[in-house]
């Protein structure tokens, strides 16, 4: 349920932009996308790191429901008191930049997010479990907003709809939060609130947060100083695919947290060790056989998705695809196991070790190779992270790491890929033939028999070799068909 929330985000804007796109023109569109930008920001510090701390103090205190209330109560003091912090600093910046004043009532109808976000308390929902509950409530407020977009936007001077549109998408199923949140708890301000405790781990976590975005923007900020606009398009549309696939690939770990958190506050280091060696086989599972896959069909896939014009972009996204892996595997490290474990200090250590080498890489290689030095970066930078946590973590992995599964997964990808290159030897045409001298509907063609192929080759091996995650998963299905 988490994958397909998570995966919504990107779906819902690659549906309606064919649209928007025509509809409001470019400069509309600028607006809006410097508005949501401007915004982000203000969001990041209206939350302070309160979503990823507010998890894992939910679930530490959810059998209580004396503390559950008073934690939330807390929580939501601190998080409304960084809102209108946030808020003041908004109104001053418009108030002082002419731009900012020109399109003040987008920002303002945009900045509704942040309330919305702040009283919606979505983390206390996921630190409860309650996934299904979010995942229902949240599809169903973006297909009301992609019914409302195609109603009442058909000319350039709805932007401003479009925006309060798009805000409605994002966090109108929050007010639904507010009127749910009395069925499991309350809050309390006749109690004496401790808040001194939380400032630590959510500051924290609030840089982690920050130095995240900051560095997952700085390839195409340092792209587009150091080279042209051209290759900055290249490597936007490869990181559009990248986005989709770790967001597939991490869906599990948000989900495990509360769980995690629950067991070890409740002396459960075995139940522990069994589900942070199930995270591990479960993002090896997906992101290996998905790396390969498209690393062989880079070229078809941007073909596809970006059409002709984006050649170059099928090198950069072979060069990119590695850092999915590492994406997944730290994300098991991060939010599975040093943030349960309150060690979320070494999560900030770690984003900082991989921020520097980013930035330094990217200064020695860009001038030269473009947006292929970008990506090559980005995979070094997410390797560098995943191995800080891991020397911080090394004695607990020692019992977190299934080797024997880990073979099996390796054995399915060594016969997959095996079994592609009979066909390629065979010369089996829709396989294998190049997607810049193929239609549109060939090359969606190829991905699809590439793909069928491999992934069924691969599944078929699992299921030989008894792949533990891949029959349980199995069993489930079976289980809910009954």
């Amino acid at each position: 349920m988490n994958a397909l929330l998570t995966i919504s985000g990107f779906i819902f804007p690659l549906i309606t932009f064919p649209y928007v796109s025509r509809v409001l023109g470019p400069a509309p569109n600028g607006k809006i996308a410097f508005a949501a930008s401007v915004i982000g920001y203000f969001s990041l510090l209206a939350a302070m790191g309160i979503p990823s701390y507010g998890v894992r103090k939910i679930a530490e205190v959810r059998d209580d429901q004396e503390k559950l209330n008073k934690t939330l109560t807390e929580l939501v003091v601190i998080n409304t008191l960084f809102t209108l912090l946030s808020y003041l600093l908004l109104l001053l910046l418009v108030l002082i930049v002419p731009d900012f004043r020109k399109d003040a009532t987008l920002i303002a109808i945009t900045s509704i997010q942040i309330i919305f976000t702040t009283f919606g308390v979505d983390w206390f929902y996921q630190g409860i479990e309650q996934y299904d509950y979010i995942t229902a409530r949240n599809l169903a407020f973006k297909v009301i907003a992609v019914i409302l977009m195609f109603i009442l936007v058909h000319n350039p001077q709805d932007y401003i709809i479009y925006a309060g549109i798009t805000v409605l998408g994002n966090v109108g199923s929050n007010f639904l939060n507010m009127i749910k949140l009395r069925d499991y708890a309350h809050f309390n301000f006749h109690i004496s609130l401790n808040l001194k405790p939380h400032l630590k781990p959510i500051v924290t976590l609030f840089l982690y947060s920050a130095m995240t975005v900051i560095y997952t923007n700085l390839d195409q900020v340092m792209l587009g100083f150091m080279t042209s606009n051209k290759e900055v398009g290249y490597y936007s549309a490869t990181i559009k695919i990248e986005n989709i696939l770790t967001s597939l690939i991490t869906s599990l770990g948000a989900v495990m947290l509360p769980r995690i958190t629950y067991y070890l506050n409740h002396n459960g280091i075995q139940k522990f060790n069994e589900l942070i060696r199930k995270s591990f086989n479960f993002v090896l599972l997906i992101s290996i056989p998905l790396a390969i896959f498209f690393f062989l069909e880079a070229d078809q896939v941007i073909f596809v998705l970006a059409g002709k014009g984006y050649e170059r972009a099928g090198i950069i996204l072979q060069c990119l695809i590695p850092a999915i892996i590492f994406v997944g595997l730290s994300s098991v490290t991060a939010w599975q196991m040093l943030i349960p474990l309150k060690m979320e200090k070494w999560v900030l250590v770690g984003s900082i070790v991989g921020a520097l080498l980013d930035a330094g890489i990217n200064l020695a290689i860009i001038p030269i190779i473009g947006g292929v030095g970008a990506a090559l970066s980005t995979v070094i930078a997410e390797c560098s992270v995943f191995v800080t946590h891991c020397i911080v973590l090394r004695k607990r992995l020692r019992n977190a790491i299934d080797w024997q599964n880990i073979c099996k997964l390796m054995i399915g990808n060594i016969f997959a890929l095996i079994v592609l290159g009979l066909l390629y030897m065979v010369h089996f045409p829709i396989l294998f033939s190049s997607g810049l001298t193929l239609s549109l509907k060939s090359s969606f063609i190829n991905c699809v028999c590439v793909g069928i192929v491999y992934f069924g080759v691969y599944g078929i091996t699992l299921l030989i070799l008894k792949e533990q995650l891949v029959l349980e998963i199995l069993g489930n299905i079976k289980q809910r068909f009954k």
